[in-house]
Order: structure tokens, then C-alpha cells, then sequence
């Protein structure tokens, strides 16, 4: 396991269950949580094919990650630093 990032609770849509990425060797994990159920997806770093950020002034930033099967993919409620070590983490990894 290279890194893990938890989304702000004080966000919007994470206030109980908050998104959580993990990045491995292999590639990204995205889970999000609820009470009954859940979503987990891993993306394999072959085939993410790019990676963008949302960095507002005011707020919590966001990271989208384009891929060659799954279609987009955004996860929001981080901080701006998270989101810019996750966007270099990744294409290092691509």
C-alpha cells in the first residue's frame, strides 16, 4: 500500500460514510460507504488513462480519474494538498 486518503466529513455527501481512495502498487481503490451497502472499484493503473483536479479557493477539492473501461470516475471532500500528491502519485504510476 503506497498511500490512503479520507474524504472531510465536512463535505458534502460524506458527512457519515466519507469516500476513502487507496493507492497500492497495483492501482486505485475507491470505496465508497452507506448503511446497508457499499461501493468499492479498483482500477488497475494501465488503465487510467488521465487525471484531473478541481481546486476551488474556498472548499474542498476534488480529483477525477478518466479510464479506458469504467468511464469517469469523481470523488470529492479532500484538501487541496491531497489531491495534488494523489494526481502526481497516480501519473507516476500510469
Amino acid at each position: 500500500m503506497i498511500k490512503k486518503y479520507t474524504s472531510s466529513r465536512m463535505s458534502s455527501g460524506n458527512s457519515v460514510f466519507p469516500a476513502r481512495i487507496e493507492l497500492s502498487e497495483t492501482g486505485v481503490t475507491m470505496r465508497i460507504s452507506s448503511f446497508f451497502s457499499g461501493n468499492e472499484k479498483t482500477i488497475p493503473y494501465s488503465q487510467i488513462s488521465s487525471v484531473s483536479i478541481n481546486c476551488p479557493f474556498f472548499g474542498f477539492s476534488s480529483i477525477h480519474i478518466e479510464t479506458t473501461g469504467e468511464g469517469k470516475i469523481s470523488l470529492d471532500g479532500f484538501y487541496k494538498g491531497e489531491v495534488l500528491e494523489m494526481k502526481e502519485i497516480i501519473l507516476s504510476r500510469i
